[in-house]
């Protein structure tokens, strides 16, 4: 790979964990502020895993374990999806619709997919916040791509 490939590389996955740790940082910090409306994106992860694990015939992780495993895979999957903000021209308007669309998948899929709708559906305030924090990471995952863009370019 040369070197403006993987720099490319580079910067897309930096830009989209930096998104993914806004989202989790929100999360975690207004679940404790607000418990009674916060977004619960930790217990349909917890939920997921737990789901995966008995598809598998795997031992189930004690509740720490468990909500370790999740903020991990979060991270990762978060990480890699907002990567997909990449650089260039659009880069705004890619993680705007990267994160609006991760915002509203979150709110309207937990339930189809098994996963219980209260932790994402809760209240409007809820929903709302769900779909807020994911647009959120988007735009930040496009702020710091742009921001490396600038580096780079000095």
């Amino acid at each position: 790979m040369n070197t403006s490939k993987s720099s490319a590389l580079l910067q897309a996955l930096g830009s989209g964990l930096a998104g993914a740790v806004a989202v989790n940082v929100l999360h975690e910090t207004v679940r404790h502020l607000r418990p009674a409306d916060a977004p619960r994106m930790d217990v349909l992860g917890e939920r997921g895993l737990r789901k995966l694990l008995r598809k598998a015939d795997a031992p189930q992780p004690d509740e720490e374990s468990a909500y370790y495993l999740t903020l991990a895979g979060d991270l990762l999957s978060n990480g890699l999806y907002y990567s997909l903000v990449g650089r260039g021209e659009g880069t705004w308007w890619r993680g705007i619709a990267l994160g609006a669309a991760a915002g509203v998948g979150g709110v309207v899929l937990p339930g189809p997919l098994g996963l219980g709708k209260a932790p994402s559906n809760r209240t409007p305030q809820t929903k709302a916040m769900t779909v807020v924090w994911y647009l959120v990471g988007g735009v930040v995952a496009a702020g710091v791509s742009r921001w490396w863009s600038a580096k780079s370019a000095e």
